[in-house]
């Protein structure tokens, strides 16, 4: 049986197709459409699930929206006479939108099948929903490695719920706690983020890396203006600083006298101010997400936790519910935001309205390594690296692992596409852009030249799993860039006397550790652990650079830059590596060297397809 779960409409829509509870594919719109964040109805994802899995959406049983739009324009309403008169400006830009267009979803949903699968089969027969929370609830439990678990989910807002607490047994989830907007965790992260000048439902993990260039001097302030909290973890915010509700910004004009003045322009000056708020930002948010945690395991009895929704994404909350040893086990949805709700669909159609059986856990997870979206075949690439015009050369596997080791020890940065795409936010060895960690010089290199973003923000180690705990304190598997761990204080470096008064940015120019492009400024690094089952080409990368340097992990960061979603097809990475300062492509196997592509006549490239 196919089960087609869907996401769009809000932002990172998304499609996924299960088999008899197995997931076949998954995918965001966004990387087909080149539109970040896309909400559209995902036709492009909807239509390479059928491709991977080889069928005729005549043969899809159920297609399962991620949440219910009845119940959100019922929040709208409702929310509306809470306020009143206050939002009405609010009100009068969304009815309209909401009367023309997502009041009549289900009739868009079956229109939007019609137009990108068949038009001969009656979708409505076929269409279900899900809720929001529950479907990110799934998307947690069911493809975790777990046979009982606690589930946590927190985002910005669903139907009604923004944070819910589940029991999750077998093929069954159980909801026993709900916090109900407006109090809401994730758009206190949302206000933060528009309030320090970065985009909402874009810019929060912005303010998540600023956070350690400041000091949480504001917590106070926070926790006693903006939020009561439980000693349970439940919360409540005060309204009258905040507008999301009633009117069309994030923060209130009391919000902005509370922290002396209006939120920073976009693309303006970054301040200490903006570090400080979002050092204590992150504090709050971790204070919390710990006692809900804490209060989760004691209630339960639950040895297990999983996690999903947006808040989820962050890592060092994450870790500190790691280290507070409340639960013995952690696992994390890789796409816990909206785009993961597809494949939460999916599954609480199978497993929940069908009832079908959940098979018992066999100790490892049932995500593939997230490697979930299209791959390319050489011959594939081949063809549309001539037709772009690129100069490239075929090697055999085990020359190019050589030469791209080689490359990276040189201090050059190169441009990986191998495999299935990720599904999920972050790049995991399928569409990254790696580099030399030990470098002093690389975390700015690559976010100026190559990234083309802030200078502040960190980058990811990839690092040998079997290596983890010789360069961090941590030695459990982190797969999905979900946990930050603390560099071992063997591979730090001393400082000198004045450098612990440097305040801000300029604490970039300091090399920490022996891998200064990995490390933050606190001595944390987001971790990826990679594995030889999941992984084994990007394992074999790691361990021959690890041979010729005696370090066994790379920078890996997201092949896109600043405004763009992550590579997809050659031609992306094509594009994507002629538009940057990258030196190396590596697609398969064949190799494109930048200096290649600039001696070839401007416009005319030749194709070198060859196997040296």
């Amino acid at each position: 049986m196919y089960i087609l779960g869907v996401s769009a409409f809000y932002h990172d829509s998304a499609a996924c197709l299960i088999k008899d509870g197995e997931v076949i594919a998954a995918a965001q719109e966004e990387r087909f459409s080149r539109i970040k964040h896309d909400a559209d109805f995902p036709t492009e994802s909807v239509q390479y699930c059928l491709r991977e899995a080889g069928i005729t959406a005549a043969l899809i049983d159920h297609i399962v929206f991620y949440e219910k739009p009845f119940l959100k324009f019922e929040r709208l309403l409702e929310t509306y006479l809470a306020f009143a008169p206050q939002g009405f400006r609010s009100f009068l830009t969304a009815i309209p939108l909401w009367l023309k267009q997502k009041l009549f979803q289900k009739r868009l949903l079956i229109q939007a099948l019609e137009a990108s699968l068949d038009e001969s089969i009656d979708w409505s027969k076929r269409l279900l929903f899900s809720e929001h929370h529950l479907s990110h609830a799934a998307s947690a439990f069911y493809p975790s490695p777990f046979d009982s678990a606690v589930i946590l989910t927190l985002d910005g807002v669903g139907e009604w719920t923004t944070t819910s607490l589940a029991i999750g047994k077998q093929n069954s989830i159980k909801v026993i706690k709900e916090i109900h907007f407006p109090h809401s965790l994730g758009l206190l992260y949302s206000a933060f983020t528009y309030y320090t000048g970065f985009k909402v439902n874009s810019g929060e993990y912005k303010v998540m890396g600023l956070a350690p260039y400041g000091q949480p001097i504001y917590a106070d302030l926070i926790k006693n203006h903006l939020i009561d909290i439980a000693s349970d973890g439940s919360f409540q915010l005060d309204m009258q600083y905040f507008d999301y509700a009633s009117g069309l910004r994030m923060t209130s004009e009391k919000f902005h006298q509370l922290f002396g003045g209006p939120p920073r322009p976009p693309e303006s000056v970054i301040t200490q101010r903006e570090m400080d708020l979002a050092a204590s930002l992150q504090a709050v948010t971790e204070e919390i997400v710990l006692l809900l945690a804490k209060d989760a395991a004691a209630t339960t009895g639950e040895r297990n936790l999983c996690l999903a929704g947006g808040v989820a994404l962050n890592c060092v909350a994450n870790a500190r519910i790691h280290q507070a040893n409340c639960f013995e086990n952690l696992w994390v949805q890789p796409a816990a935001g909206d785009a993961g709700g597809s494949l939460g669909a999916a599954f609480a159609a199978w497993h929940l309205h069908l009832g079908k059986p959940r098979p018992a856990s066999r100790g490892a997870d049932r995500m593939q390594g997230s490697y979930l979206g299209p791959k390319f075949s050489d011959d594939q690439a081949a063809l549309d690296l001539q037709e772009a015009g690129a100069v490239f050369m075929q090697r055999r596997q085990t020359d190019m692992i050589d030469q791209v080791a080689e490359a990276l020890a040189s201090g050059l940065a190169v441009g990986w596409m191998q495999g299935r795409m990720e599904f999920g936010p972050r790049a995991l060895g399928a569409r990254s852009i790696l580099a030399d960690p030990r470098s002093p010089a690389m975390q700015k290199q690559l976010n100026l030249k190559v990234k083309y973003r802030e200078s502040f923000r960190p980058f990811a180690p990839a690092v040998l799993r079997e290596h983890v705990s010789e360069w961090f304190d941590y030695d459990e598997d982190s797969p999905y860039m979900l946990m930050v761990a603390e560099v071992r204080k063997s591979k730090r470096l001393t400082l000198g006397a004045g450098d612990a008064t440097l305040e801000g940015f300029d604490q970039l120019a300091l090399p920490r550790s022996s891998i200064p492009a990995v490390t933050h400024i606190d001595y944390s690094a987001r971790l990826q652990t990679v594995h030889e089952a999941t992984h084994p080409l990007f394992h074999r990368l790691i361990k021959r650079f690890y041979e010729r340097t005696g370090c066994p992990l790379l920078v890996n960061t997201s092949f896109n830059i600043r405004g763009e979603p992550i590579v997809c097809s050659p031609k992306d990475a094509f594009r994507c590596f002629m538009g940057t300062e990258l030196d190396l492509l590596v697609i398969g196997n064949l190799v494109l060297e930048k200096t290649a592509q600039i001696e070839a006549p401007a416009g005319n490239y030749q194709a070198a397809y060859t196997l040296d």
